[in-house]
């Protein structure tokens, strides 16, 4: 988001980085050269901030903020975080950039914002009449499709928490509202869409970290409108749900509601389901979470049921489900433990054999059916059927796939049958769709599903940004002005190093996994082979199973640790023929046989299915339906992960902006002209600069147009009822007048400040000079007294001195003639002492003299001769050497000799030994 370079002066306000709170206002204090100034901020401190880290603060902003972003005079991170924070501090949580609505979560009621009085209001207003809500956008979206026959489709997007769910139902009653059959008999098709979302939160939601009802699957709502604006039918999509939470879940996180709920029924169908408290199912266990605050799963179970009668779940359909249901809850604690063969396995205890046996006739199937295809697997070979049994972790992960299956079914089975009960309008040709799907995640441990998440995001942020470009520009054409210098940024790279065929993170996935020796090992070193040059993809330095892909909205860390198993979607042979066979028609109708062209050995190869290809062609879909439809957008914002209302963490919802692409979209805005002003704004606001045009001209583009020129600004374009600046220009226009004002303020101050000296000098001057007299009397006689007292303490003192004085001389004349006698006799003594020391010391001195030089003369005389004793040895030891030498030269000689003799010797016994062989 960094603009153009911004002249800063004396006094401007300014935004400047804070690491506690993200962003923080203060004052300019003092220019240091040209890179940087010293900023006092609004806590009090100073601090030298570099002039590229800085953004001008608009003082005019009104106390409430905007309601919309665009009109910023300065359209930059600080300044949209802080209109953001001030509104929300007010309860104002919808805010307008264009024609995009941020919400922000309140956490908290607010009942007066969404009743029928509040519907009525909006219904026909023009956008942004009112104060934005999302019932504007609704409108706006209804009004499109009435007036001028198009499709709409509303995207609603934010991290878990952040309201898109509450944010879908308000969209869907507002449209209801709008588009519903008022009195028809019977359930219409908006009241049947509305309640169909109890039926799949209860199934597809779940307690996360950040949300107590998260929605683990995305979802396209599809309302259509016959000719006369009713509701005529609808259709639900729905896209990745979240399969592993089934069988994993971590502290303190949920399971998904539908277990909670059935364990919380009344007591007559958790005794025919044969279950009991959370606590005692390993699928629900392992957390240790399992009631959320001011919820009542027994209520919510009630609430259910009775949303399944409306969509038009029957009695014997609803049964079903909570037997599947159950038994899944009973899978998850068969337990096994190993075989009596080699790499087999068996149930642990009795325990485990009596929930196998519960699955069994909640899923009406032959038990002893049920542990074969959790222990065993077939594989069929052209000549014959071979049996293998699954050791203890191979029986775990048959289980676990398979309660995975029979949710995931389950799942499909209620959404489809949600659309077949509302019904579909085959004569519809005008549809609102609402997207209610995940935002961007970024976690310490991100795996497979993250992965498609930030895979949906990115896609769903090319066309956003698409969007963005696409309103600038017709903005730009509405005023006539000249825009095709404005530069574009894609994600496609992104996007192709996902989604690329061949070559693509999905496509080597797909190709590991069709490769039965492949690991999550091979796979991560077949993307770092890959993508070692790709500027997006980042190999770690410590890690051979994870990757970094940086998204649009920064960096994420992904384990491959169990993508391979994720991206698998097949069901096990010996499951599908279980189910198949069982004797509730329900269950058989989840899993219906499979032609013979797949189940013929020669085939299996050939056919493989994924859970990545799959959920890529789902997401072509939905980028085909949105682009056959004109956009509208929500972006949801969780203001603090406290779930507390009245909390704004800047630091959250700057994540936030970015992951929702908001910041995105301003800096496609910033790329063009960000500011724009109508004439009698920007004359409002700048007209002070010259006055003198104000005087002589009439018409306000004139006028602006001569402003301009004034003051040299040329990063301008002046429309048919605005202008448009250049990020940085309305900072230096502000700056201009902010110098203009200190100017004035200065010359005010300055004759307001004279004129009160001028009265206060006067008045303490009459003070001063009365005073003065008063205090010279007073000194005076104080003067007076005190030279008397002085005159007489010095006579006093005179005396008292020439006494002392004279006592003092007396003592001390009488001390020295005693100590002068005293001195002198000890001097006396004294030198007496040191001639008689003098004299022996002589005698000493002569003897040591005599000693030492002797000594001398005596190591000298020894040394000598030990000199001359080595000299001679040395030249005796040089001339052994020679003797040595000789010596053993000749000893060489005589046994070379003595060899050459044995060799001729042994040569002649040879010669001899062969002469004799010859002739022999």
């Amino acid at each position: 988001l960094q603009g153009n370079p911004v002249n800063f002066v004396e006094g401007s306000h300014v935004w400047t980085e804070d690491p506690e709170v993200s962003w923080t206002d203060g004052v300019v204090q003092k220019i240091k050269g040209r890179d940087e100034v010293k900023v006092q901020t609004s806590d009090g401190k100073k601090v030298t901030v570099s002039t590229s880290k800085l953004y001008p603060k608009d003082e005019d902003v009104p106390a409430d903020g905007v309601d919309d972003m665009t009109k910023l005079s300065y359209l930059h991170e600080p300044g949209v975080l802080h209109n953001l924070a001030t509104r929300y501090q007010l309860n104002l949580i919808y805010t307008y950039t264009g024609s995009i609505l941020i919400s922000i979560n309140p956490f908290r009621r607010l009942p007066n914002l969404y009743d029928a009085h509040i519907m009525e209001q909006y219904k026909g207003a023009a956008f942004g009449k009112l104060s934005p809500h999302v019932f504007a956008i609704a409108d706006a979206a209804f009004r499109a499709m009435i007036n001028e026959g198009k499709s709409n489709s509303i995207l609603v997007s934010g991290e878990s928490g952040a309201g898109k769910t509450e944010t879908t139902k308000m969209l869907m009653q507002y449209l209801a509202f709008l588009g519903g059959h008022k009195g028809a008999e019977g359930r219409t098709v908006e009241q049947q869409v509305l309640e169909s979302n109890p039926v799949l939160e209860a199934f597809g939601n779940a307690k996360t970290v950040r949300n107590n009802n998260s929605s683990r699957f995305g979802k396209f709502v599809e309302i259509q409108f016959d000719k006369h604006g009713k509701i005529s039918g609808a259709a639900i999509r729905t896209y990745l749900l979240e399969r592993s939470r089934v069988c994993q879940i971590s502290d303190p996180e949920r399971n998904y509601h539908c277990f909670y709920l059935l364990c919380a029924a009344p007591k007559e169908e958790v005794e025919k389901y044969r279950l009991g408290n959370p606590k005692t199912f390993h699928y629900l266990n392992q957390s240790n979470c399992y009631e959320l605050v001011g919820v009542c799963d027994a209520h919510d179970y009630l609430a259910t049921r009775k949303a399944m009668d409306v969509v038009g779940i029957s009695q014997n359909e609803q049964d079903s489900i909570f037997r599947i249901v159950a038994a899944i809850l009973h899978l998850g604690n068969v337990e096994f433990d190993k075989g009596e063969e080699v790499d087999s396995s068996a149930l642990l205890n009795d325990e485990s054999k009596f929930h196998l046996q519960t699955a069994a006739d909640l899923l009406m199937c032959d038990p002893n059916a049920l542990e074969n295809a959790l222990l065993k697997r077939v594989m069929v070979t052209p000549e014959e059927v071979i049996e293998r049994s699954l050791d203890p972790n191979g029986s775990i992960v048959s289980r676990d796939g398979l309660a995975k299956t029979l949710y995931s079914r389950l799942f499909d089975w209620l959404v489809d049958k949600i659309n077949f009960s509302i019904g579909q309008d085959p004569d519809s040709k005008s549809i609102i769709g609402i997207l209610d799907i995940y935002g961007f995640e970024s976690f310490k441990t991100n795996s497979f599903e993250q992965l498609c998440i930030n895979y949906t995001n990115e896609k769903l942020q090319q066309h956003f940004n698409q969007y963005v470009f696409k309103m600038e520009q017709e903005e730009y054409v509405k005023e006539g002005i000249d825009w095709s210098y404005i530069e574009f940024v894609d994600n496609q790279d992104v996007l192709d190093l996902i989604e690329k065929k061949p070559g693509g993170i999905i496509a080597l996935l797909d190709e590991a996994c069709m490769f039965p020796k492949s690991t999550h090992e091979t796979f991560c070193e077949k993307l770092y082979q890959s993508f070692k040059s790709h500027k997006r993809f980042i190999k770690p330095k410590l890690s051979r199973t994870d990757f970094t892909i940086a998204h649009y909205a920064g960096e994420v860390i992904y384990q491959a640790d169990q993508f391979l198993e994720k991206n698998k979607d097949f069901v096990v042979p010996e499951h599908q023929d279980l189910l198949t066979a069982s004797n509730c028609p329900f269950v058989a109708a989840l899993f219906p046989p499979l032609p013979e062209d797949i189940v013929k050995p020669s085939n299996k190869s050939s056919k493989f299915s994924s859970i990545g290809v799959r959920f890529k062609l789902q997401l072509q879909q939905l980028m085909e339906t949105l682009k056959s439809t004109d956009p509208l957008y929500i972006r949801c914002v969780k203001p603090n992960n406290l779930f507390q209302p009245g909390i704004f963490e800047n630091a959250n919802v700057l994540h936030q902006l970015r992951c929702g692409g908001v910041l995105e979209a301003i800096r496609i805005s910033r790329s063009g002209y960000p500011t724009h002003k109508t004439f009698y704004e920007f004359i409002h606001r700048f007209g002070i600069l010259a006055p003198e045009v104000l005087k002589d001209c009439n018409d306000e583009k004139i006028a602006c147009e001569k402003i301009l020129a004034k003051l040299g600004v040329s990063e301008v374009q002046i429309g048919k009822t605005k202008i448009f600046l250049r990020a940085g220009q309305i900072a230096y226009l502000d700056s201009q007048r902010s110098i203009l004002h200190s100017d004035a303020s200065k010359k005010i101050q300055r004759k307001v400040k004279a004129s009160n000296a001028r009265k206060y000098y006067i008045s303490v001057l009459k003070a001063a000079v009365i005073l003065q007299s008063i205090c010279r009397g007073a000194l005076s006689c104080a003067t007076f007294e005190v030279l008397k007292r002085e005159s007489a303490s010095l006579r006093i003192q005179s005396n008292i001195r020439g006494h002392g004085l004279r006592r003092s001389y007396n003592r001390l004349r009488s001390s020295v003639v005693v100590l002068q006698t005293g001195i002198r006799a000890n001097l006396a003594v004294e030198k007496h002492r040191f001639m008689k020391r003098t004299s022996k010391a002589s005698v000493i001195q002569a003897h040591w003299r005599r000693h030492r030089d002797y000594s001398h003369y005596r190591r000298l005389f020894g040394a000598t001769i030990w000199i001359q004793c080595g000299w001679r040895m040395m030249a005796a030891c040089g001339k052994l050497r020679e003797m040595r030498v000789a010596a053993r030269d000749t000893t060489m000689i005589q046994l070379e000799n003595r060899k050459l003799q044995e060799r001729v010797y042994d040569l002649t016994l040879q010669l001899q030994l062969e002469k004799r062989m010859r002739v022999s």
